[in-house]
């Protein structure tokens, strides 16, 4: 069986944890091959927001892209993948992603997901959101992306931090019909715990 193929690309909106966990999470899940790109600010967030340094996110991927590097395998639609996730999704690579401004390996990955009509999954980490954003984010769906902001849920009774975390990377996962085993599913009031 051929293993599934993700681009996971973190830029420098807030909240680099949901693309940390999401390369966590598929990096014990076998048959998965990953592909990260971090743009220059995700580098300084993750020092930031986080305890990592990019060295160890980028420890956590199968294939390590350059930010810029134009020619990478998944800069072209004849590299089969399975979709890409942006996470978090920064509002100038949503802008860049909206009008196909591929600058980036980044934006030109995202472009080529959504032209092959593959899987583009965005997590948007902004708020609040004005006009502007809330048209890229129709705009971006209209083009056939997945928009799935982090946002937690409370029915799973989440205790911690990594409790929503988690959540929101098993519900992102779900839609590539990837059951990493961290989501707590909603079954009626009746079978709470």
């Amino acid at each position: 069986m051929d293993k599934k193929k993700l681009i996971i690309g973190i830029t420098g909106a807030s909240g680099v944890i949901y693309g940390i966990r999401l390369l966590e999470v598929l990096k014990l899940i076998d048959n998965i091959e990953t592909h990260l790109i971090l743009s220059p600010s995700a580098r300084i967030n993750i020092e930031i927001e986080t305890d990592y340094n990019f060295k160890d996110v980028e420890a956590l991927a199968d294939v390590v892209h350059k930010y810029k590097d134009q020619a990478a395998p998944i800069s072209s639609g004849s590299f089969k993948t399975d979709g890409m996730i942006v996470a978090p999704c920064s509002m100038k690579t949503l802008s860049a992603i909206v009008h196909s401004y591929a600058d980036s390996l980044i934006i030109r990955a995202a472009d080529v997901i959504l032209k092959d009509r593959r899987k583009l999954v965005l997590m948007p980490r902004e708020v609040p959101l004005h006009v502007g954003h809330c048209k890229l984010l129709y705009e971006a769906a209209q083009l056939g992306a997945i928009i799935s902001p982090p946002m937690p849920a409370f029915y799973s009774e989440p205790k911690t931090i990594d409790d929503l975390i988690n959540h929101t990377i098993g519900r992102t996962l779900d839609l590539f019909d990837i059951d990493a085993g961290i989501l707590k599913r909603w079954e009626g009031p009746n079978n709470r715990s």
